[in-house]
């Protein structure tokens, strides 16, 4: 039997983990901190080696200030490969496929939580935790996700891919608080980490751009996409593209079109090396096609009827889900802007997170 008393903290150096490790302690939990080495690049100028955000040298010894303060142990652990096979590569084949990946789903279910349970119970630890703004609540002894208190920094979207057998063993400790709460509060313990900015960028695009990223990763490949086709839904051609991993469906800037009203990338087609641009008001779809849903909640009965949302912190919208063979045809009661093939589709009831999926395409 894991010891229930136990808890393996994932620290990434911010002011959210670091809070989430303290209030663990506050309740009477044995914490133990750990952050994953997840990825590394070597700078273009300097040509040194350069951590991601969440994981530089600055992060890691804010971590182990944190657990030093608490007299907690704090371990780096090397998850490089694992980061680079369930992210990284995915990410990079998404982009060769026209589509828009979200990394961070998969690096919460494949890397963080996966990971994290595997150390836990190296650790004998039955517990892990992390500094996500969700909430987890039992019901008839099953645990559920459910979005955090504050609605602005609520990460419940990006959670839908974790093993649900795991959501028992998770504890989110800052899920019940505002970020301005979870910042007075690294003030009031005089957390080293209480001032330290969020990172807005994905950890491993060192200078936010990701095609800078592709060119840098896979340059051979990257190489062979050559300009194309830019054309309108019609099939007229109306310009050229530099190239379609440069481009995202809802794109408006950067298309080099001189049109009186402006246009918005609509489809990207790696076959044909084609971008369709459309107005705005042709962006609006009420349907779209989903494959492989992770339910977190015992599988419903369909048809189903569902709060959904496309993207992270969008207000979503109410939609009926309907299951066809291993499909399942979502359509929306408001039509939604740009959705995006690769994004993830996510669905609640209430504030409950019932469960997601990743948008295969869009149908008009």
């Amino acid at each position: 039997m894991l010891n229930k008393n136990r808890v393996l903290v994932a620290m990434s150096g911010g002011v959210d983990s670091s809070v989430a490790i303290t209030k663990l302690n506050e309740m009477g939990y044995e914490t133990i901190g750990i952050t994953f080495k997840l990825w590394e690049t070597i700078d273009p100028e300097t040509k040194m080696k350069k951590n991601s955000h969440c994981n530089s040298t600055e992060a890691i010894n804010g971590a182990k200030m944190i657990c030093d303060r608490l007299g907690v142990h704090h371990y780096t652990i090397n998850e490089m490969d694992s980061f680079k096979k369930y992210v990284v590569d995915d990410f990079t084949n998404e982009y060769l496929k026209g589509r828009t990946p979200n990394p961070c789903v998969k690096c919460n279910s494949y890397v963080k939580w996966g990971n994290l349970i595997e150390q836990a119970n190296k650790f004998d630890a039955y517990y892990v935790a992390t500094g996500h703004y969700a909430r987890i609540e039992k019901s008839n002894s099953k645990s559920m996700i459910k979005k955090g208190a504050d609605k602005l920094k609520d990460q419940s979207y990006m959670l839908w891919h974790i093993n649900r057998d795991l959501i028992d063993r998770t504890l989110l400790p800052i899920g019940d608080l505002e970020k301005e709460e979870v910042r007075n509060y690294a003030k009031k313990k005089n957390l080293e980490t209480s001032s330290i900015p969020d990172s807005q960028d994905l950890c491993f695009v060192m200078d936010g751009d990701y095609r800078n990223f592709l060119n840098r990763f896979m340059p051979e490949k990257m190489e062979r996409i050559k300009g194309g086709d830019i054309q309108n839904e019609d099939g007229s051609v109306i310009g050229t593209h530099s190239g379609f991993t440069n481009y995202t469906i809802g794109q408006r800037r950067g298309l080099g079109l001189s049109n009186p009203e402006p246009r918005y990338v609509k489809k990207i087609n790696p076959i044909s090396n084609t971008i369709t641009v459309g107005k705005k008001e042709s962006m609006f779809s009420s349907v779209c096609m989903t494959k492989h849903i992770n339910w977190l909640v015992d599988t419903p009965e369909f048809p189903l009827k569902a709060l959904t949302q496309i993207r992270y912190n969008s207000l979503g919208s109410t939609a009926l889900i309907e299951k066809i063979n291993e499909s399942y045809l979502v359509t929306f009661e408001e039509p939604q802007l740009a959705i995006t093939p690769g994004q993830s589709i996510v669905f609640y009831s209430e504030e409950t997170l019932l469960g997601g999926g990743i948008i295969e395409e869009s149908n008009e």
